[in-house]
């Protein structure tokens, strides 16, 4: 019998699963993990997770009153799912810095610190986390930080290659390309219509794996933010995708041949090496109307379900 195109799929890439839902990571065996605000959100709704949060709700009781204890509420219950997804997935959890401090490179600094440090406490060491970081100028300015000191970080929120660079030039550990909403702003823009192959994020990360390639980059790329598993095949191969529970279930569930499609050995024509400093970068950024769009509309959706987020909290600490 043919193997499911999500074990094929695993031959190749190292599959991550994008989602805060324990069960499910339990159930897709994922080698990562990722969660972000909007995941966390989702998940401290169901019942299932009614426990976690109970426990962070009654810590946050003891610690008082106020803005910054909803805020400490709201960190503790990422790690206490961060924890609890180590026990499940053999690889790493990535944890992501509050979207609000996307432009202030010393506050997430500071945030990135306290997320190992209370990772730390409950035993779980620094090599199984990853600390997300929006890829602005100020959050890559901080991964280069965090990364010479031995903390691992995932570039969230890229959309082109310029944000790659310079994350390869902070040697960050990983970079997550948002395929679907880079086809999203295409598709809305009036462009198309796509085949897995033309769709414009796959063309993307397409371009910076054969950058990083062919240059001798080892930051890792993970194509993540997918809309359909025809982006997925397409990208097959590549270093790492992280992927929503649907669409792994629809890997699991199809058969027929899945065809390595990105390969380190004949990666393809790179684009010219580029050198970036804060001027280059803000300007190639603000040339690319899409990049800049989507990097400003994720963080408002980022920050807004972690307001949600912490109203949730406020009104469970009464």
């Amino acid at each position: 019998m043919t193997a499911s195109k999500l074990e094929q799929l695993r031959k190749m890439t190292t599959v991550v699963a994008d989602t805060g839902d324990i069960e499910a990571v339990r159930r897709l065996k994922p080698v990562d993990c990722t969660t972000n605000p909007t995941l966390l959100f989702k998940a401290a709704e169901t019942p299932a997770y009614a426990p976690l949060v109970e426990e962070a709700i009654a810590w946050g009781k003891k610690a008082g009153s106020g803005d910054k204890v909803v805020q400490a509420v709201c960190d503790r219950l990422a790690v206490t799912f961060g924890t609890e997804l180590t026990k499940i997935v053999p690889g790493r959890v990535s944890t992501e810095v509050d979207a609000d401090l996307s432009f202030d490179t010393q506050a997430t600094l500071d945030k990135a610190r306290a997320i190992i440090a209370a990772y730390k406490e409950r035993g779980i060491e620094k090599e199984r986390i990853l600390i997300k970081i929006a890829s602005t100028w100020e959050g890559l300015q901080a991964a280069k930080v965090l990364q010479a000191e031995g903390i691992d970080c995932n570039l969230t929120l890229l959309f082109a290659l310029p944000q790659a660079v310079a994350a390869a030039d902070a040697k960050a550990f990983l970079i997550s390309p948002f395929v679907g909403r880079i086809l999203d702003w295409h598709v809305k823009a009036g462009g198309g219509p796509y085949t897995a192959e033309t769709d414009p994020g796959v063309v993307s990360v397409r371009s910076i794996y054969a950058y990083y390639k062919t240059y001798g980059i080892d930051t890792v790329v993970m194509g993540a933010s997918f809309r359909n598993t025809g982006e997925i095949e397409a990208l097959a191969g590549c270093d790492r995708l992280t992927i929503g529970p649907g669409l792994l279930d629809e890997l699991a569930g199809a058969t027929g041949d899945l065809a390595r499609r990105l390969d380190a050995k004949a990666p393809g024509e790179a684009p010219a090496k580029l050198v970036l400093d804060e001027k280059a970068f803000r300007f190639a950024m603000n040339e690319d109307a899409m990049a800049t769009e989507k990097l400003a509309e994720g963080i408002r959706g980022f920050v807004k379900d972690l307001r949600s987020l912490r109203k949730l909290v406020a009104t469970r600490l009464g």
